[in-house]
């Protein structure tokens, strides 16, 4: 397809051939052009923020929910700058990004014109490519080619420069057709040696990481691991690629996991890991893969296998195209009392037991789990209040829990705003901590004024309650920078037009939150006061110290 018309005009384009109806970004004149290019395009939504933090937290939960890249612009340095939190998120947790960055005019290249920064080459190590654009007739070339490239093999963030000059110039457009996601399939050699190692096995565990999201095979997977009786453990909050009441469900890998889990991997003598990047994280510190273990490594992108650990069978495959093909494998599983075995002794481990005299973060899940409908998507901060909600919430409906593996605070509202969005129908829930709230609480406003209803709990103990566990625990008592001023999160969000509630009580709690499910146009924020010296699941302070 060949068109004359602006750079600017161009770039909506390429996103409207891609079937992208969604734009996040705090407005800049860098890229004014650009701006005006989607006034004439009612098929995409432009979506006004806050804060480019907030934004590009958005479009990561969006991407996340829809399956779709998710789209952020910002202006030239400062914008760069706020930004680029959510494009180290999307880089770490492997979610497709298209950002677009305005640039100062190409005669001031070089000169360190008004907030200049070399955009490409700052960004290059936290990107999956960045470039500049330079000339206006490759302009469907360079924006498909992002695209292809966020998509493609392990997802992640792109980013285009945008000299603010080139986007008015006009010049005859060649469209190529809108990017598709790869999906190579596993090889018949490869598939005969995935046979020989399990059928030499005797305890076999699955490792299972985003990788099963992004290529919609939580289905194949699950008929997978049901036809040779093998537990699965999920990675680093992906809780919810392999249903958390199935019985072969045996645990996630998480900051403080239980210790049952982590004996079924150290029992195991073959590891297959399926669409995980082996992260810090989920591997413990690099540490639960031991080399008198079998790994085997099945991911879509080739730089991953092996980055880590070295697997005896390392398979590059789209992982629904894998599982259709490792189902046909002839093993007859010897280990299915140990399968079940390790499931139990995860369920024994993450009971939600609940005592009249438990901390409300713990009642607060019960309530979570007893009240929201089954595919409700639950988002949620850095922080330790998530310790609660990984010990014990359980997710038993495929693609309903968005977290960010990099740990980013500030992430819990904007990401369910963003998630909200892609999937207007379900319920969307986010957990934050007070000091990752106000990081990105301005967003609230943003929810209101796009008549975005999501429900964002804050608990709150008036401190950066993860650095302060770490303080007491290597530096006892000598408490300073941790403790945080007083805030009324409940009168914050009725000052922007929201729903506002503020609890101290399960009771409290529970109609709040049932006021906040009859609403359908505002966002609600459910204020939970919770006991600074209850630190985290296990630990108060005082025993921290001892």
């Amino acid at each position: 397809m060949k068109k004359e018309m602006t750079v600017a005009k161009a770039i909506v384009e390429c996103l409207k051939l891609q079937g992208i109806d969604k734009v996040f970004s705090v407005p800049g004149e860098s890229f004014l052009p650009l701006i005006d290019a989607f006034y004439d395009e009612p098929a995409i939504d432009f979506i006004s923020t806050r804060h480019e933090g907030g934004a590009s937290f958005m479009a990561e939960g969006y991407a996340k929910a829809s399956l779709k890249p998710g789209v952020v612009m910002a202006t030239r340095g400062v914008g760069a700058a706020n930004l680029s939190i959510g494009i180290h998120t999307a880089y770490q947790d492997s979610t497709p990004m298209i950002i677009f960055l305005g640039q100062v005019h190409r005669k001031f290249l070089g000169r360190e014109g008004f907030q200049e920064v070399v955009l490409d080459q700052w960004l290059a190590p936290i990107t999956k490519w960045a470039v500049e654009l330079r000339d206006a007739e490759r302009t469907p070339e360079i924006i498909q080619r992002a695209i292809r490239t966020a998509i493609s093999g392990r997802p992640g963030p792109v980013v285009i420069s945008l000299p603010e000059d080139i986007l008015i110039e006009t010049a005859e457009m060649v469209f190529g057709p809108p990017p598709k996601r790869p999906k190579p399939s596993i090889s018949l050699s490869d598939i005969h040696q995935f046979e020989q190692i399990l059928s030499k096995s005797k305890r076999p565990v699955i490792i299972a990481g985003g990788g099963i999201k992004w290529s919609e095979s939580e289905d194949k997977l699950q008929s997978f691991a049901e036809k040779y009786s093998l537990p699965v453990i999920t990675a680093f909050r992906r809780h919810d690629v392999f249903l958390n009441n199935h019985p072969l469900y045996a645990g996630h890998l998480s900051l403080a996991t239980n210790k049952n889990v982590l004996d079924t991997i150290q029992q195991s003598d073959c590891v297959i890991v399926l669409g995980s990047r082996l992260s810090e994280v989920t591997t413990q510190d690099y540490s639960i893969i031991k080399s008198t273990q079998k790994l085997i490594h099945v991911d879509i992108a080739n730089d991953v296998i092996g980055k880590i650990f070295q697997p005896e069978l390392g398979i590059v495959a789209d992982l629904k195209e894998a599982l259709i093909q490792l189902n046909t494998i002839n093993v007859m599983p010897t280990w299915k009392e140990w399968a079940l075995e390790r499931c139990k002794a995860y369920q024994e481990s993450s009971g939600l037991k609940i005592l009249a005299n438990d901390v409300i973060n713990k009642h607060v899940i019960d309530i979570l789990m007893n009240t929201l409908p089954k595919e409700s998507i639950i988002t949620n901060d850095a922080g330790n209040f998530a310790g609660w909600l990984h010990s014990f919430y359980k997710f038993n409906s495929k693609k309903t829990y968005i977290g960010p593996t990099s740990g980013a605070m500030g992430y819990g509202l904007p990401a369910a705003i963003g998630a909200k969005i892609a999937r207007p129908n379900q319920v969307v829930v986010s957990l934050s901590g007070d000091g990752g709230f106000m990081m990105t609480v301005q967003e609230l406003e943003t929810a209101v004024r796009c008549r975005v209803p999501v429900i964002a709990l804050v608990f709150n103990n008036q401190m950066y309650g993860t650095i302060r566990m770490h303080q007491e625990i290597h530096f006892p008592k000598r408490v300073i920078g941790t403790d945080l001023g007083e805030v009324s999160f409940k009168d914050l969000a009725l000052s922007m037009g929201a729903k506002g509630y503020r609890v101290t009580t399960k009771e409290e709690f529970e109609n709040s939150l049932q006021e906040a499910l009859k609403e359908n146009q505002l966002p609600s924020v459910i204020e939970i006061m919770t006991d600074p010296n209850q630190i985290s699941v296990n630990k108060t302070i005082e025993q921290l110290r001892i």
